[in-house]
Parts: structure tokens; sequence; C-alpha cells
């Protein structure tokens, strides 16, 4: 199973048959130098992270100097890279277990409402001390405290797409895994993983933005009255912006974009091509998207030795996962005792819950006073309707323009890698420039934080409606142009359609990066001048930023009260509609 996934060619393995002896030998000798690159970048940037902290503590600021651009950018990548590989981790066991168990379910999906509500400063403020705690005396726990700020905001829209992928799986081929009665272990490399690799991959991409977005709140960490600096690009931005330097935050912007172009044409590129052999389709696209990193890969001998490496490890994990059952073996226990179970566990949850709640409760009435509740509860209905404005318009224009590029290959070859570089660049560096704007034309910043929260979360129903889109089945698409099915009737019966579901995870995943957001949107400043409008965002960034421990709880809760509340109301009964009615499996 593992030799099958990690083959790079489309065809079958004696697909390199066709390609010279010297084009083979070249495309290994690049491959190999490649590799070996990135392992030597990672061994000279390893050193530096558990470097010890010097006399005067750990830095609250960074140099200034454009020529550390270079090297700031290599350790941003760096940690970026770790956290998506541990988002990867996370989105697989996390969406598995909330995908498989009914009960844990109930629980699991929910609780990732509230943590994709959770701001990264509500997580820092509670976990830097931690971090810095288990690394003394050594710069790890600063990096370990910034990586997990950036898991923070990679993780959530990844796994709502994986456990919406396992919960719309073609009928047939479950059935089909079923009757070969494969381990779990198999079923997750030949179904699970397969049928969810484009809107995966789609979304990888959009938690890399969301990563780049929230990069100097990660490397700039400010909680507890205590600024803790590492160095990065991030952190480059903002000591440049409270320095007043454009020149040299132009610079950064100009590194940003060779960074992006990089990585998309190194990574995204190569595996947006690659998925496509997981397409669910009767006939190969007319259309193919290619990458020369691809065919280089292609041309070469790496899946072979990737799937000698793992393939042993695929054995083993198979062998150790086999008492575990087989896809087709009949679980669980009778009605009666099931419903009876149900009725314990949902007892139990109910008596942690208002446990919880009362504990809270008590604790803000001896501290900050439950009024204070109340005033985080008007400021959380200002910043509500600033994301229920925000989601709605970029609905509006992002659903056409994403259906169009997912189904174009032509338009999809041309749009496509601009799409990434502007959803991979951090809206954020730009704010230190938006802020003279704002200044200098008297804008609001309470109708600029609108602007300034959908540069960055914008790209969640852009990206999602595109990997909606590149999912549909050419043999509808084809049925449609034999039937002259056009114009708005063909928007009406299938794209639309098609794409509503992935619409859904993107509004969900878009409402809750916006209110993230709102947290480095409406609160922004250049130099000597602050903007701060009136909202949940600002409100918890005050706090956090003068160590009010209460009130960051008060407003993270608000926060989170408020995406639960509306996607149980709302985004929950769109999520159904979409699983019985607008499912093409």
């Amino acid at each position: 199973m593992t030799n099958r996934f990690f083959n790079f060619n489309r065809a079958a393995p004696d697909a390199r048959s066709d390609v010279s002896f010297t084009r083979r030998l070249v495309s290994d000798c690049v491959v190999t130098v490649g590799v070996l690159a990135l392992f030597g970048l990672i061994a000279w940037i390893l050193p530096a992270i558990d470097a010890p902290v010097g006399p005067e503590g750990i830095p609250s600021t960074v140099s200034t100097d454009p020529s550390n651009l270079p090297y700031y950018a290599l350790r941003s990548v760096f940690r970026m890279a770790i956290a998506l590989f541990i988002s990867l981790i996370f989105t697989f066991v996390y969406g598995l277990a909330a995908a498989r168990s009914r009960r844990l379910g109930k629980i699991l999906i929910p609780l990732l409402d509230i943590l994709q509500s959770v701001p990264i400063l509500g997580f820092l403020s509670a976990t830097v001390t931690i971090w810095l705690a288990l690394f003394p005396g050594s710069m790890m726990g600063v990096e370990a405290a910034s990586i997990f700020a950036i898991f923070t905001s990679q993780a959530w829209n990844m796994t709502f797409a994986f456990y919406r992928s396992l919960q719309s799986e073609p009928k047939e081929l479950d059935e089909a895994v079923r009757n070969l009665r494969l381990s779990h272990w198999q079923r997750f490399w030949v179904l699970d993983v397969p049928n969810s690799m484009i809107p995966l991959l789609w979304n990888m991409m959009m938690s890399v933005g969301g990563g780049w977005f929230f990069l100097t709140a990660s490397e700039m960490i400010s909680v507890n009255n205590r600024t803790y600096a590492l160095p990065g690009i991030g952190s480059y931005v903002e000591a440049a912006a409270a320095e007043q330097q454009p020149d040299k935050i132009g610079w950064a912007i100009l590194t940003m974009v060779i960074v992006v172009v990089a990585i998309d044409i190194l990574v995204w590129k190569p595996l947006t091509a690659w998925a496509e052999k997981f397409r669910i389709t009767q006939s190969e696209s007319t259309e193919p998207k290619r990458s020369a990193v691809l065919t280089l890969i292609r041309q070469s001998h790496i899946d072979d030795l990737l799937a000698r490496i793992l393939r042993p490890l695929g054995q083993f994990l198979d062998w150790i996962t086999r008492p575990l059952g087989r896809t087709g073996s009949k679980w669980g226990a009778k009605p009666s005792r099931r419903r009876a179970g149900d009725i314990v566990f949902a007892a139990i949850i109910g008596i942690l819950v208002i446990a919880g709640t009362a504990e809270l409760m008590i604790s803000i009435a001896r501290t900050t006073g439950l009024a204070e509740l109340g005033t985080a509860f008007g400021l959380g209905s200002i910043t509500f309707l600033r994301v229920a404005l925000l989601t709605a318009l970029c609905s509006i224009v992002w659903v056409p323009v994403g259906a169009i590029i997912g189904m174009n290959p032509k338009v999809s070859r041309l749009i496509q890698p601009l799409v990434q570089v502007l959803a991979s660049f951090p809206a954020n560096f730009i704010f230190p420039f938006v802020v003279m704007v704002f200044v200098l034309w008297n804008i609001s910043i309470n109708w600029g934080s609108i602007l300034l929260m959908a540069l960055g979360t914008q790209w969640y129903i852009l990206f999602n409606v595109i990997a909606g889109a590149s999912a549909i089945p050419d043999d509808l698409v084809e049925m449609t142009r034999n039937f002259h099915i056009t114009g708005w009737m063909k928007w009406k019966t299938l794209i639309l359609p098609a794409v509503f579901g992935s619409w859904v995870t993107g509004g969900i995943t878009a409402a809750g990066g916006a209110w993230n957001a709102s947290i480095v949107s409406e609160i922004v400043s250049y130099g000597h001048h602050t903007l701060v409008a009136k909202g949940l965002g600002s409100y918890i960034a005050e706090a956090t930023a003068h160590a009010e421990g209460m009130k960051t709880i008060i407003g993270v809760t608000v926060m989170a009260i408020f995406v639960v509340a509306v996607n149980y109301l709302f985004w929950n009964p769109l999520e159904r509609l979409a699983a019985r009615r607008f499912n093409i499996a």
C-alpha cells in the first residue's frame, strides 16, 4: 500500500522506460543535490534553535539590517514546515477519531470549533511559560512556543477538510474496502487519504498562508508585559515598523515574495499536479496539470527509494494494527447497550460542562465582576457583525472565481500560481502602509479593520471552492456539454451544488480565521500611530499585552461562545444539507 501511495508516477512503475539513460542520470543528480542541500540547510539552522540564552536574557527585538533577511527567511520557513508537519499528524489523528467514533465526534467537532476560535494570543498567554519551563536557559523554549503558535493557526481548517472528506467517501469505494476486509491501516492509505488528498492539499496551502499571516505575533511574542523575539522575517517586519523604516519593510516584502514564489514552484505546483492521480473520475483530464519539478522527480528514482524505506514500516504498522480489526468486521454492542452508553456519556459530559461553567463564573465574579462579561459580549457582537459581513462579501466574490479557476485547466494554469502567491503572502506585512493611509485619509479603523481581516481570511473560501471545483468528475462536465447545458442552468445544476460542501467548509474556517484575525486587525500600529477598533479582538490583544489574565480568559471564552453558536445554528445545518443533497459521491 505504501509503495503505491508514494509512487510519484501517474502510470505504471515502468513509465520511465521511454526516458533516456542520460535524462534519468541528470534527474537523479539534481534530486540528490536538492535533498543534500535541504539537509545541509537544516543542519545549519538546528544549532541556533537550541542556543543558550545570553547573559542579557531572551532578546526583545531583532536586527533590522536587510543583510539578515535571507537567514531570517530560512528560520521562518523552517518553523512553518515543522508546524505544518505537526498539523498534518494532528489532522489525521483528530479527523479519524471524530469521523469513526460516533460519541467522540459529538465532542471533538464542537471542540474543534472552540479551538479554531481561540486566538493565537490566547494560546500563547497560557503556554509560553510552560514552554520556557520545559527548556530552561535555552532558546528552544521560545522556538517551541513560536512553532506551537503557528500550529494553532494551521491545524483547524486542515482537520475540518479531512473530516468532511471522510464523511463524504463514495459508498461504492467504502463497500469495496469492506468486502476486501482491509485492515484499518490499509484503508487509511488506500481510501481515506487518497480521497481527501485534493481538498487537504489546498487547505494545507491555506494553512501556510494563515501561518504567514500570524508570523509577526508568533516570532515577536508579547505576553504578560514581556516580549520575546526570535530571528525571523515576521519579527523583522515588526521591528522595522516600530522604528518607522518603510524602506526596510519593503525589503522584507521583496524577500517574502521570493520565498512564496520559490515554495510555490518547489512544493505546491508539484503536489497539486501529483494529486491529480487521486481524482475520482471515469476519464483522465484533457488538460493535466504539469510541473517541471514533478517531471524531474518522476524521471528520477526517488519514489523507488522512498518505497524501499517506507514499505517495511508500512508492513510493520499494518501488522500491529490488525488486532484492532478489519474494515468489514462487525463492531459494537447491541442497540440497547449503545443507547444506555449514550445516556451515560451525555450525562458525564453535561456534568463536566456545568461544573466548568460554574467555576468560571465564580472566578469572574471574584476578580473582574460579572459586568465585565457583559462588556465582552457587547464587543463580541460588534466583531461578529464584521465577521458576518466579511464572510458574505467574500462568498459573493470568490465562489464564482474559485469555481472558474478549478474547472478550467487553462485558467487554472495562469491564475493558480498568482492565487497561491497572494494567499501565502502575509497580508499584515503591508499593515504599516495601510495604517499610514488610514491616518492620512482619516479612515475609521472600525470600518478599515474589516478590510484588514479580509486580507488574511478571504482565501479560505477561495481555496476550498477551487478544491471542490477541481474534484468535479470530468464525466459530469462532459455530460453538461452533451446536453448543451450552459450559463446559469449549468451553475444551478452542476457547479454550485458540486462546490456547496466545499464552500461550507471554507466558510467555517474563514469565519473562524476572521475571528482570529480580529486580534491583529482591530489594533494596528506604525511607529507612534496606534489605531484601535472597538471589538473583541482589540479587547483580547490589550488584555494579553497588559497581563490581565482574567480579561484574556473572558475574551477568549466569549469568542468561543460566538463561534460555537454560529456554527451550531448556521453552519452545521448547511453541512448536513451538503452531505444529504449535494454529495457527488
